[in-house]
């Protein structure tokens, strides 16, 4: 044991907290909590270790910790040093977006809405739903099954969605309230899952369009049907009662651990999530920072089902939930098929490349070949626009091999010669760490140009103005085109072996090309969009906005019939811009 970590460890006292490895770059390394300071971090060092545990415990040089006042403290302490810091052997969860509810208003004409969160009292929410797509589909079934509102603002004279029996004209037609209250009453037990009424209806509306030889209603009122009854399959067990819960199960193997969740909301299934990470620390240890983790973006539920009694005690800690585990009945069913879906997941990723399983050392190579330390948090750089049009700049940034979406960057070009890539460079080189050095933040390992040497000569160039020290490499490419190694200031070259470490390689640099060329086209869209709202009378900032909200594209202003363009704009500005956009 090193001198300094057993000084360390005579110190610890019996409190709960937070402790942070440190290696001998002064790096964070591993963050974890404890409801006993002294047993959990002394037992790293004191007792024999495999695996990964066994490499961190190598690695630390030394600790500190962080004392708090209850367990609780403790949990939120060491989530937000972990997305602080992204230590290289603390294990994140890839999913870390909040999951969309749609929304029916409450007051005034009903209508549906996408939200990403439940904080405005003026709706009623249904959901997470644990995917996007689940939502819009369901919202786009629930618009034609029942007659409300679609348009956001009220026009004239009334649209499409009236002449298709989809909504009552409020623009029009004064609603009473009665009405509108019994159908929000239906769209909430449709949403519950109670939706026989509205397939007998619909049914009955196919039937007699059929009859009147009237096939084109009659297919989409089929369509509706099938989506209902799409939804009824998925529903594969008998709604039994009507609470929001979570039910967990997990499988390992061979060093790796799978967690699936089966999310009921209402007591309908909205969906699963199944996650597949590298194993570190005991199972059962590592199955409840995950589910924690996992809450920090995610509404907790009533109820969250899990066989397996450590964890049970732990999510009952820290979550304000009903934790407990089941032993038969429709429950441990559904526990059942929760296990078979995180061990089929497992098996998936063994049969895949598990590029994954090698990052860490892959970037250990990465180090080794550019000679710098090993580079956990790398930059990358990319301009785009086209022949000077609409130019930026984009940065991405991967931390132990994984994408940081939350340290992306986007910038436009401001200075005039927009097709000088090389100025372009040194621009967004010098606006991004200027930032970084006036506030102080981390900078990181490595970064990387894409374009070769003179993008490299002229990134240097930007850190040396700032007086910045940050190893710089570009992604060189051979006469084909394709990119193979790595080059430097002095334009040595560094070719890339092997394969794993080259798919790494390039799947960051896929990833920064990727991210710039879709802020370009926004850009680039945006322009050609505001552009053509240009010079028609009477479409004005107000409508202007309107119109882009809805049509973000350029594409899909194109794309929208003229009955769509007359429910955001009055008729005649409708005509006029519907005209502008199909004349040749």
């Amino acid at each position: 044991m090193k001198k300094r970590i057993e000084q360390l460890i005579a110190n610890l006292k019996h409190l709960p907290g937070v402790y942070l490895m440190y290696d001998k770059d002064d790096r964070i390394i591993y963050v974890g909590k404890a409801k006993d300071l002294q047993k959990r971090v002394s037992q790293y060092f004191l007792r024999p270790q495999v695996g990964k545990v066994m490499k961190m415990v190598v690695e630390a040089e030394y600790f500190e910790t962080i004392i708090t006042m209850n367990e609780k403290e403790a949990l939120v302490l060491e989530m937000n040093l972990i997305q602080t810091h992204y230590p290289k052997f603390n294990i994140l969860l890839k999913d870390d977006s909040h999951y969309p509810y749609i929304a029916l208003k409450k007051k005034g004409d009903p209508y549906l809405v996408i939200k990403r969160n439940n904080k405005d009292h003026n709706y009623i929410y249904f959901g997470p739903f644990p995917h996007s797509q689940a939502a819009y589909q369901m919202i786009d079934l629930l618009n034609k099954v029942f007659p409300i509102r679609k348009c956001q603002n009220l026009q004239s004279s009334t649209c499409l969605y009236f002449h298709l029996g989809q909504c009552l004209a409020p623009c029009v037609n004064k609603i009473d309230e009665s009405v509108y209250n019994e159908i929000k009453d239906e769209i909430i037990s449709f949403l519950k899952g109670n939706n026989s009424k509205q397939y007998q209806e619909i049914k009955k509306k196919m039937l007699e369009a059929s009859e009147k030889l009237d096939f084109e209603s009659a297919n989409e009122y089929k369509k509706i049907l099938e989506a209902i009854e799409h939804i009824n399959i998925n529903q594969n067990v008998e709604v039994f009662d009507t609470k929001d819960r979570d039910i967990f199960a997990f499988a390992s193997r061979e060093g790796y651990l799978s967690l699936a969740v089966f999310l009921y909301r209402r007591g309908l299934l909205l969906g699963k999530d199944v996650f597949t990470v590298e194993q570190f620390d005991s199972e059962q240890e590592q199955v409840s920072e995950l589910i924690l983790q996992y809450y920090q973006n995610h509404p907790v539920p009533q109820e969250i089902v899990i066989n397996n009694e450590y964890v049970q005690k732990e999510l009952a800690t820290y979550l304000d939930a009903d934790v407990y585990g089941v032993s038969k009945g429709k429950l441990y069913e559904l526990l059942t098929s929760a296990k078979e879906n995180a061990a089929n997941n497992l098996d998936e990723y063994f049969l895949s490349a598990r590029l994954d399983s090698d990052k860490g050392e892959l970037l250990e190579e990465l180090g080794r070949l550019i000679n710098i330390k090993t580079p956990l948090h790398i930059e990358l750089f990319d301009n785009s626009h086209i022949q000077g049009s609409s130019p930026v700049g984009a940065m991405v940034a991967f931390i132990n091999g994984e994408p940081a979406k939350k340290l992306y960057r986007k910038f436009l070009i401001e200075h005039e010669e927009a097709r000088d890539d090389l100025k372009s460079m040194e621009e967004i080189i010098t606006r991004h760490y200027s930032r970084l050095k006036e506030e102080k933040k981390k900078y990181p390992d490595l970064i990387l140009v894409d374009g070769g040497y003179r993008q490299v000569v002229v990134a240097k160039h930007a850190l040396d103005e700032l007086d910045i020290e940050i190893p710089v490499f570009g992604l060189y490419k051979n006469d084909k085109h394709q990119t193979e190694g790595l080059i430097d200031i002095n334009d040595n070259t560094y070719p890339i072996g092997n394969k794993k470490l080259f798919f790494l390689l390039t799947r960051m640099q896929d990833e920064v090309h990727r991210f710039a060329i879709t802020f370009h086209k926004q850009k680039r869209s945006k322009a050609m969009t505001s552009s053509i709202l240009d010079g028609i009378d009477n479409l004005g900032i107000k409508r202007k906005e309107i119109i882009l909200r809805a049509y973000p594209d350029i594409s899909l202003l194109r794309n929208a019939s003229l009955d769509e363009l007359k429910q955001l704009l009055p008729e005649p500005v409708a005509d006029a811009l519907f005209n502008k956009l199909h004349q040749n």
